[in-house]
């Protein structure tokens, strides 16, 4: 990890929180604990291990992939646990109406992926699950992430559904739930191995690089 890397990483650790990414505008902190393996109704405590592994941020108390149903491009539910079981996943929430951190970040992944092996980038699902609902709906998500994998092996999947289920499925993951309409959101992009656990997260400060670097390391474990 680059000296910079390092820095971010100490600065958060010094409030054991993460982020909530104001797209278009400033950053707000939420402070949670992590304990333990389960993460449900937490936001991540984003701390440096003993072990400097990863380019992203090491998860030294990796987080299980969670469990929720949304609604899936085609109208139907999604179980997220049982659609992704076993494969590196990458997990975001976001909305599509953000100028910034949401489409760097999706295009991040897809400059990622085309810079990895085809067999791998065939194996990785990405999820992008609306922080905004209201406005988010299957379609204007398949458009959205369709402008970041149309040459890519594996589409991108876009999940919306009630506020109410969207909330679940932040607290599910450990993520701080949204705030301001969901333009107030984590910027965490959690990647899931074959052992349904998420050793590393990204953000705003890791590049495309540090994707598919890791990538290749969850996929190797």
């Amino acid at each position: 990890m680059t000296s910079s890397s390092r820095s971010r990483l100490a600065a958060l650790t010094v409030s054991a929180g993460i982020l909530l990414a104001g797209c278009g505008g400033a950053a707000a902190e939420e402070s949670a604990s992590a304990e333990g393996h389960d993460h449900s109704g937490d936001a991540p405590a984003v701390v440096e291990g003993p072990e400097d592994r990863y380019a992203g941020l090491d998860l030294p108390d990796p987080y299980q992939r969670p469990s929720f149903t949304l609604t899936g491009p085609d109208g139907q539910p999604y179980d997220f646990g049982a659609e992704t079981a076993g494969a590196p996943t990458l997990l975001f929430f976001g909305y599509t109406n953000c100028p910034d951190i949401c489409p760097t970040t999706m295009a991040d992944v897809a400059v990622a992926l085309r810079g990895v092996d085809p067999a791998l980038a065939e194996q990785v699902q990405v999820v992008f699950v609306t922080t905004d609902p209201a406005f988010d709906t299957p379609e204007v998500l398949a458009e959205y992430l369709g402008r970041f994998d149309a040459d890519l092996p594996t589409r991108f999947v876009g999940l919306t559904g009630d506020q109410a289920a969207i909330d679940r499925a932040q607290l599910a993951a450990g993520v701080p739930l949204a705030e301001d309409s969901g333009r107030l959101h984590s910027s965490l992009l959690l990647l899931y191995g074959a052992d349904d656990l998420a050793h590393v997260a990204f953000d705003a400060g890791n590049t495309s690089r540090d994707i598919a670097g890791d990538l290749g390391l969850v996929a190797g474990a």
